[in-house]
């Protein structure tokens, strides 16, 4: 463009006033229609605010000054001087240098500026004006910017622009979800609807170029197309969710409706799709765009037989798409490689060969790469029956396109290769897939005028019903069908019914499937079919029959829901209201002015209430004053104390959920809470099952980790109805801890995980030696004397896990616990002298030191100190103190077993039995701390502050492996717990020696 140089020194000393304070609104608006004169795009209403003539002549360079202006607005006067612009009705000015509104004279100014625009607004990440963006996505899409850019001369320079529009266009909605962090994002900003709206206007754009399209048109189209690829857009999957974009299932109803049209401009449109796919650079973007195109034909992917009409529509969708099947094209090998690679189905079948068909020569092409994929023995004898039915089907549609006695047949039936796979696939033990090969046979026979019938085609299963299918499609031929015929006026396979002689000729010597000629039958009524044979029964059938009762019938739901709510029938009952503060939740369980007997019959209902509105009321209440505070430490007493004495539904469940939604919602006051209680005699061992996986679930939703694991429990039954096998195979929470550990643990061996702070020095963490505690003393700022200063309102912080793990969930869990055992131990010693009967046992039914609690109490705390490796305190204080307590009860276990592996070990006198469920949920606390250390400084911290206990774990766990090894056993192995121990074994090992291979010398002194 040419230039003005008084335009351009006005323009910049604009640039320079807008930089400085303004003070006055009318100064804002002259400054501001400079620029727009200068690029003429100043609305004709502030043409007033100008002083000079609009008759200049010449005009700037738009892309040298306007993405300067636009920054400075975004930055300096719009956050000032936007409410004023609003009120004083002066915003149009400002949507000018973004958003021109050019409809009635469109220039390339404004569409220079609206690419500058993307730039502009997208390059400020947490201010991005989302009403000028939305504007500027629905009045300048794609295809506009596409006229502006290839009105640019040079090609190298409408490249580079091409390619930074793009860019530009394809981050919009991730800058605008990052920029509003979990806010409501706008609908059209949203990524599905903005990629489908982005693939309508591609759409647009091609169907604009179809006319008048030029190669460099085609090479900025196949950028375009290669960028849809990269981001996801050309989806290979048929069922997609609402949320994945997909380009043909936005674009594919105008595409059937542009083709339909006659005369030239659907020829042209024709064109640019061929000419545009054919000259994709790559081949895995062109079998992308293929196979997006196939999986979108909603049509062809309907479990039953489709019309030859829909069969034939959807072929004319492809020959308009890709072009006319031909083997000369770089194009087939691309459409071939996906047709016979994927297995597409019986409708697809139909219309690869329906598309193909209309080209003898590529037909023969096609049949030859069907047939060396059919013949194959490793097709033969691994593929799956769906693969030997569809590629069956391709072959069988494809030969029966040629006439009888055709050389193309013959050819097939003398091939060396067709004679000899016959020969496999008659000998394969698959009865269906061994159906496959006899129908191909005696179809390609009876082509050539040959006689060949296996028999036992009669019935339904291993085949048979398909076979028939099969029979009756080689008889149609949907190539010679009217695509225009409506679908209900086909003859389809579901109706059963043909008018044609030869269709019927073949239907009575192969007839039809049962559910295909019989008629519909209602839905309501259920109908019993009795056989007619005269072997039949009646004694010895399970068919039930109408007997006459002589009692009244039983009262339906509905009838008895309205006797139930029936106020007659409830005078003087009390209805428990449902508690709106926690004060009264802790009252319905919990009730501190004891129980009255005229109240006792309202106990169960109490309960429940409180189960049912118990967790939705704390979460409620959680950023809500200090309510929660004040009453969590009495709601925690009140429900791990509940007993499910009325059989109340769903009473577990809604317990766990309540305890768990209390340590999530006031972690400072409830684990120390709990934590303290589950070291208390009175509790019961479901009891101290709920309190650890609250503190499980509590730090796994603190943390933003998913509380639940994605593995399902192995449950082997299949017979049981399924309200029942839903309701038995579903996971328990215990069930989900044990399973969230293996997925921890499981992750933990497999990877190997350089350093963070090696790798993203920029990331260290800050590293505590000890706990910090919270200062007593807070300091109190005095309010000026002269006036009465409002508190300024901030909303509270979020609790992270990491901020709390160690000072209330971790190191209170373990020092409660040492205590706990000294004190188990003391008791144990004060009583050994006394009989076995008088002797006292801390590992008794419903202890803490019985396996079974012991065990789930060391995965709550493998679960813990994994949740909180990021925290501060995590090196030098979480992770040694956890792995001194899996050495110390793993070792403690097995101490016996290792110290006398020549004797039984479960014959010593007093000897305290090793347990497999404690021994492996010691060691894979063990692998959770090495595999944190080596992730955190590469075990730095570990080895060299603490090599000791290092040392310790690895003699320990070599000493488990090798007695494994050596076919050793451990008291409750066996099935799951035995692969488990080993593995767990293994991976401590493993751990043990990465960590000692780094830091070995400067452990140990070898000199």
């Amino acid at each position: 463009m040419s230039t003005n140089t008084e335009s351009e020194l006005s323009v910049q000393e604009v640039i320079n006033y807008l930089r400085t304070p303004i003070h006055d609104i009318h100064n804002l608006v002259r400054l501001l229609c400079v620029p727009l004169e200068a690029t003429r795009l100043l609305p004709p209403q502030y043409r007033k605010h100008h002083a000079h003539s609009s008759e200049s002549g010449k005009v700037i360079d738009v892309s040298k000054f306007i993405p300067i202006l636009q920054r400075i607005l975004l930055e300096a006067v719009l956050p000032t001087w936007e409410p004023t612009l609003k009120e004083e009705g002066y915003m149009p000015l400002i949507q000018q240098y973004f958003c021109p509104d050019n409809s009635s004279t469109p220039s390339t100014a404004a569409g220079i500026t609206a690419l500058c625009a993307y730039s502009s607004i997208l390059s400020l990440s947490t201010q991005i004006k989302l009403d000028m963006l939305l504007k500027l996505t629905k009045e300048y899409p794609i295809d506009r910017l596409y006229k502006t850019i290839s009105e640019i001369p040079d090609a190298e320079r409408r490249s580079l622009a091409w390619d930074d529009c793009l860019r530009n266009l394809f981050a919009v909605p991730g800058k605008v979800a990052n920029a509003l962090a979990g806010r409501i994002i706008p609908p059209l900003l949203e990524m599905p609807d903005y990629n489908n709206n982005l693939s309508v206007r591609c759409e647009c754009l091609l169907y604009s170029l179809s006319s008048t399209f030029v190669p460099d048109d085609i090479s900025l189209l196949t950028h375009l197309f290669t960028k849809l690829v990269g981001v996801g857009m050309f989806p290979s999957s048929a069922h997609l969710s609402p949320s994945q974009p997909s380009f043909f299932r936005s674009t594919l109803p105008v595409i059937r409706q542009r083709l339909r049209e006659n005369g030239s401009g659907s020829r042209a449109y024709k064109s640019i799709w061929s000419t545009l796919m054919s000259s994709l650079p790559s081949l895995l973007t062109q079998r992308a765009v293929v196979g997006s195109l196939f999986a979108s034909l909603d049509s062809m992917s309907a479990p039953n037989a489709c019309s030859r009409s829909a069969v034939s529509r959807e072929a004319l969708l492809l020959q308009g798409v890709l072009g006319e099947a031909s083997s000369d094209t770089n194009l087939w090998q691309v459409i071939t490689a996906v047709i016979l690679t994927r297995t597409w189905g019986q409708n697809y079948a139909r219309l690869f060969v329906c598309w193909i068909s209309r080209n003898t020569r590529a037909l023969e092409t096609f049949i030859s790469d069907v047939l060396s994929v059919w013949t194959s023995p490793d097709h033969v004898k691994y593929s799956l029956l769906s693969q030997h039915l569809y590629m069956s089907a391709l072959l069988i549609l494809a030969i029966t396109q040629f006439p009888c006695l055709s050389p193309q047949v013959e050819a097939v039936a003398l091939s060396p290769s067709f004679v000899s796979a016959i020969g496999t696939y008659i000998g394969h033990t698959d009865n269906s897939i061994r159906r496959c090969g006899m129908l191909v046979a005696e179809i390609v026979a009876s082509r050539v005028g040959k006689s060949l019938d296996f028999g036992d085609w009669d019935g339904d299963d291993d085949g048979r019903s398909w076979a028939r299918e099969m029979r009756v499609l080689c008889t149609w031929g949907d190539t010679v069908s009217d695509p225009r015929q409506e679908d209900w006026d086909d003859i389809g396979i579901n109706e059963g019914v043909a008018s044609n002689d030869e269709v019927e000729g073949n239907l009575s010597q192969n007839p039809p499937l049962e559910s295909e000629v019989s008629p519909p039958r209602s839905s309501g009524i259920r109908t019993t079919d009795i056989p007619t044979d005269a072997g039949y029964d009646s004694d010895d059938s399970l068919t039930g029959y109408a007997s006459p009762s002589a009692g009244s019938p039983s009262p339906t739901p509905s009838e008895l829901l309205e006797i139930e709510q029936d106020p007659t029938l409830h005078v003087g009952v009390k209805k428990i209201s449902r508690p709106v503060y926690l004060a009264q939740l802790g009252t319905l369980v919990r009730n501190t002015h004891g129980l009255d007997s005229r109240e006792e019959s309202h106990e169960a209902e109490k309960i429940e209430m409180a189960l049912t509105a118990g967790e939705d009321l704390i979460r409620r209440k959680r950023d809500f004053g200090t309510e929660l505070v004040e009453n969590a430490a009495n709601l925690v007493y009140g429900f791990i104390v509940l007993n499910n004495n009325y059989d109340l539904d769903d009473f577990n469940n809604k317990r766990q959920r309540i305890v768990t939604a209390l340590v999530a919602c006031c972690p400072k006051v409830v684990a120390p809470c709990v934590i303290e209680e589950f070291f208390k005699s009175q509790y019961s061992t479901e009891q101290r099952f709920v309190i650890l996986n609250a503190l499980v679930m509590g730090a796994r939703e603190l943390a933003s980790l998913p509380a639940y694991s994605s593995r399902t429990a192995p449950f082997p039954s299949t017979k049981l109805p399924p309200g029942l096998h839903q309701k038995h195979s579903t996971p328990g929470l215990q069930d989900q801890v044990e399973l969230l550990l293996g997925d921890i643990t499981r992750d933990a061996i497999d990877k190997s995980r350089e350093p963070v702070t090696d790798s993203l020095p920029e990331f260290n963490r800050e590293r505590q030696l000890r706990i910090r505690k919270a200062g007593r003393v807070t300091e109190v700022v005095q309010r000026p004397k002269h006036g009465i200063v409002l508190p300024q309102l901030h909303p509270p912080k979020a609790v992270t896990y990491t901020e709390v793990a160690a000072e209330y969930f971790i190191m209170p869990l373990i020092n409660r616990f040492w205590v706990f055992l000294r004190d188990e131990q003391v008791r144990e010693e004060r009583t050994a002298h006394r009989d076995i009967l008088f002797q006292y046992r801390g590992a008794g039914t419903g202890l803490i030191l019985n396996p079974i609690i012991l065990s789930h109490f060391l995965r709550t705390m493998a679960i813990l100190v994994h949740a909180s490796r990021n925290g501060p305190q995590w090196l030098a204080v979480i992770a040694p103190e956890a792995l001194e307590l899996a050495v110390t009860l793993g070792s403690r276990q097995i101490s016996l077993a290792l110290s006398d592996q020549v004797k039984e070990m479960s014959t010593a006198p007093g000897g305290r039995k090793d347990e497999a469920a404690v021994l492996t949920s010691a060691l894979d606390l063990a692998i959770i701390v090495l595999d944190g250390s080596l992730e955190q400084d590469g075990g730095r911290t570990l080895s060299l502050e603490h090599a000791v206990l290092l040392l310790s774990v690895g003699e320990w766990a070599g000493e488990v492996f090798k007695l494994l090894d050596s076919g050793g056993r451990v008291e409750g192995m066996g099935g799951t717990y035995e692969a488990d121990l080993r593995r767990a074994a293994a991976g401590v090992v493993l751990k043990f020696q990465e960590l000692v291979s780094r830091w070995r010398r400067s452990m140990v002194d070898v000199r």
